[in-house]
């Protein structure tokens, strides 16, 4: 895979992304609409809701490049209440399919793509199943946001069983974090619901960008979806005690370590071998 196409690869995780694949000798091409403040690799303005920009974008561009061997599609309005609800939906269900297809329009057969920590069930008004929450129970969609993400997860489905030597890996990045935010972390500690809707989880945008470049090398046929997230949690508090305090009723499955993430990360360190390597403690 020399040559990796990345969606939003001027956004806050896409950054990360673009400067870890080039660092490990990926030549790399960033889509977006917004050209990046600090240009890493190649950049290109593409509308990604236009599926005849997405197609020449991931077959060839002249005198720039011919061929793409893989993408990682970042590229979204990042959350819920950004715009209005249906323009959420509308464009960020229409890049997907855009890129999707426009992949398997090109022949590319590895696609990495951004879900959400969201379809666990954000921001838990109705609590979770169980504590540490993961991958094996239904996806809860609460927004028009998530709600694209969960489709996003079974169009991949579909195009994956059209297609049974097609690689497709959802990534479920919890809230993403750059160093500078870590100012703030300390002042969770005064009143821990303003993190409770995410279990007080984030993900270091460094590790995000592991998570996506392991997820490229991920060789198994078919979707794939893993939750990712920093090992451990934004909060000075242990997590066996924010649990019993927030969520008293919860069955916890397993002892948890002193600040151990309750966003469970165990199936992409298995299968990924994901290990995060930093975080705000430091």
């Amino acid at each position: 895979m020399a040559r990796i196409a990345v969606t939003g690869g001027s956004g806050k995780l896409g950054r990360f992304v673009v400067k870890d694949l080039s660092d490990h000798g990926y030549e790399v091409v960033n889509l977006d609409l917004v050209a990046p403040r600090e240009p890493e690799c190649p950049f290109l303005r593409v509308d990604l809701t236009d599926y005849g920009q997405v197609v020449e974008a991931l077959t060839a561009i002249d005198s720039r490049y011919t061929g793409i061997d893989a993408v990682v599609h970042l590229a979204a309005i990042p959350g819920p209440g950004v715009v209005p609800n249906a323009a959420t939906f509308a464009n960020n269900i229409t890049a997907s399919y855009n890129v999707f297809a426009a992949a398997r329009a090109a022949g590319i057969e590895r696609v990495v793509w951004a879900s959400s920590e969201t379809l666990l069930g954000l921001p838990f008004d109705t609590p979770p199943p169980y504590l540490p929450v993961d991958e094996e129970y239904a996806a809860r969609p609460e927004t028009s946001y998530s709600l694209a993400k969960h489709l996003d997860e079974q169009m991949a489905a579909q195009f994956c069983r059209w297609n049974p030597s097609l690689t497709m890996v959802g990534l479920r990045f919890s809230n993403v974090m750059e160093p500078a935010d870590y100012e703030a972390f300390p002042s969770f500690d005064a009143d821990p619901r303003q993190r409770i809707w995410n279990l007080w989880g984030y993900i270091d945008g460094r590790d995000g960008a592991q998570a996506v470049r392991l997820a490229l090398g991920y060789d198994r046929p078919g979707v794939e979806i893993f939750v990712i997230a920093n090992a451990d949690t934004v909060m000075s508090r242990r997590t066996a005690d924010l649990a019993a305090e927030y969520f008293p009723d919860i069955p916890v499955t397993r002892e948890l370590g002193e600040h151990e993430t309750l966003l469970s990360i165990e199936k992409a360190r298995r299968l990924l071998g994901y290990q995060p390597q930093h975080t705000w403690r430091r």
